[in-house]
């Protein structure tokens, strides 16, 4: 059976926290999601950010995404994942940041 294609952020959030940081957050959320089978799964995946988050740091993102970015590259992983806000967090710079260090890294990793 596949995966639902949505994955909600809340689920993941730390009770109480209005931040998402940190490699390590981002792996374990990655890893609990099943996000890579998702993407393998679906045509398209929805991320849903929760309201009242105050920030999500690129480093968490970046290895939220790490594998499927490597996979896609940039502009398919753009038209593949949606993003929904449910408040008014601006995710797209911290977002754009960490798919740059990726395939910054990838590129500087041969």
């Amino acid at each position: 059976m596949a995966l639902s294609n949505i994955i909600n952020l809340e689920e993941y959030r730390v009770a109480g926290a209005k931040v998402f940081t940190g490699r390590d957050r981002g792996a374990m959320v990655r890893n609990k999601s099943k996000l890579d089978q998702i993407e393998e799964e679906n045509e398209e995946v929805k991320i849903i950010i929760p309201a009242n988050v105050y920030s999500i740091n690129p480093s968490f993102f970046e290895e939220l995404f790490l594998n499927v970015v490597m996979k896609l590259g940039k502009e398919k992983f753009l038209s593949k994942f949606h993003f929904e806000s449910l408040g008014d967090y601006q995710y797209e710079r911290p977002l754009y940041e960490a798919i740059d260090r990726i395939l910054r890294n990838k590129t500087a990793l041969g």
